[in-house]
């Protein structure tokens, strides 16, 4: 499991905090209090992630919150709440296992697909709902490393950490007619509040485990690393932040960087109400969420999300 430094902001009474530890079951959670925007100024100013640290707790006022308390919330990375001034994109069909051949070196870069998400605000934090519409075709879990950017006021990209998310979206859809992505793409996403303050990694690997009515009904193993990429990340966010509209100033990116074949490949169908728990197992972080067609949780799909899954198989998903 990786030991890279870990940030994380969450709101408690009211107020705004940052921490620097995931939270151990029954040991408590060390705060420090922080205002909006402040974490982000701080990712601009500093260099590493033991300057940030200290530029967020020198002189702070901390406190400790016991784990479990229902008052504590945690937030997207470097999430503007005031301003809603953040942007969810990501790039499609990266997977080297999608490619008939392996990136030579020195090949000429291609940008893959890219495609807008929703704004930051849209988040949602494992345990919350994840809603999708009534009439979704056949939807796909998308584990995924998040790459967290906040703008300086040049508009300057600085690049804050890592982080993880499920992609969910209505891959049917898309299959249907490709020009109809952005639909697709209309779907709920789940994301981590841990932010790695470490390079994008090379490595991530974990498995999914989606539940019906409590009962494991697939599961599958997946890695989203870089070494598992067709292309370099660098090459891909160094393209994307040569457009102005992701360069806005005070702006906060989050970037997904695609995710390999999943359960929708191996023949199961998500429905209404599943359960559908990420573990990157690589990285000790756990993303659960339920399903929800529609917002109603009252199986008003058309009938497209159910039915035609593979019962109770556990194939693995390709790598």
């Amino acid at each position: 499991m990786t030991s890279t430094p870990i940030l994380f902001e969450c709101e408690y009474r009211g107020e705004r905090y940052t921490g620097f530890a995931k939270p151990a079951p029954g040991e408590p959670l060390t705060l420090y209090r922080v205002t909006e925007g402040q974490v982000r100024e701080a990712v601009i100013a500093t260099s590493g992630p033991e300057a940030l640290v200290a530029a967020l707790t020198d002189g702070a006022e901390w406190i400790t919150v016991a784990d479990g308390d229902p008052q504590l919330r945690f937030l997207p990375p470097l999430l503007p709440t005031s301003s809603n001034n953040a942007l969810l994109s990501g790039f499609m069909r990266t997977h080297k296992s999608k490619f008939d051949t392996e990136p030579a070196e020195g090949e000429a870069f291609i940008a893959p697909n890219w495609f807008f998400k929703g704004f930051g605000s849209w988040l949602r934090m494992p345990g919350e709902t994840l809603t999708v519409p009534a009439s979704a075709v056949a939807l796909i879990e998308e584990p995924e490393v998040a790459l967290v950017y906040v703008n300086d006021a040049d508009g300057t990209p600085h690049y804050a950490g890592y982080t993880f998310g499920n992609d969910l979206c209505d891959i049917g859809l898309h299959r249907r007619n490709p020009g109809w992505n952005p639909y697709c793409k209309l779907c709920d996403t789940s994301m981590a509040p841990w932010l790695f303050l470490g390079e994008p990694p090379r490595s991530v690997t974990g498995r999914v485990t989606i539940e019906r009515e409590g009962v494991a009904a697939w599961e599958g193993n997946f890695d989203c690393g870089e070494d598992s990429l067709y292309f370099k990340v660098g090459d891909m966010t160094d393209h994307l932040f040569t457009y102005p509209a992701v360069r806005r100033p005070g702006l906060v990116n989050y970037v997904l960087l695609g995710a390999d074949e999943a359960s929708f490949h191996d023949g199961f169908r998500i429905a209404d109400g599943d359960r559908i728990t990420i573990d990157v197992k690589s990285h000790g972080v756990v993303l659960a969420n339920t399903v929800s067609f529609g917002g109603t949780g009252t199986g008003t799909g058309t009938g497209n999300g159910t039915g035609n899954g593979n019962g109770n198989g556990t194939g693995s998903v390709a790598a």
